[in-house]
């Protein structure tokens, strides 16, 4: 019996690994991810929100539309107002594999919440 696949938002610079701040991404690519397999879907290109002292309320907006579909956004660091605005819209921001190798981690998580 197969489990619920998940369509997971990932910032990453390279495709390779999760290291990329929220804030400063310029595209999350998307996965949809199983209890086996984790497939990409797409790169989704984004005007980064972070820019420096400021923000910018435009990219934060666009962004939110970006990934919407998605249940979680994986991030090497994010902070507590966009965590709130992800979270306000049922997508959870997830920083515990920061750094670590995408498809693993993508799958690890995947274990996590379909226990």
């Amino acid at each position: 019996m197969s489990g619920p696949i998940l369509r997971l938002a990932v910032a990453s610079k390279q495709g390779l690994s999760i290291d990329e701040h929220f804030g400063h991404a310029k595209q999350f690519w998307v996965y949809e991810v199983s209890a086996q397999h984790c497939e990409l879907l797409e790169h989704r290109q984004v005007e980064h929100y972070c820019l420096g002292n400021t923000s910018s309320k435009t990219a934060m907006a666009g962004i939110l539309e970006t990934i919407k579909d998605c249940s979680a956004v994986f991030v090497a660091k994010i902070g507590d107002g966009p965590t709130e605005k992800l979270r306000k819209i049922n997508i959870d921001a997830i920083t515990n594999y920061a750094y670590e190798e995408l498809s693993p981690s993508l799958i690890d998580y995947y274990h996590e919440v379909s226990l």
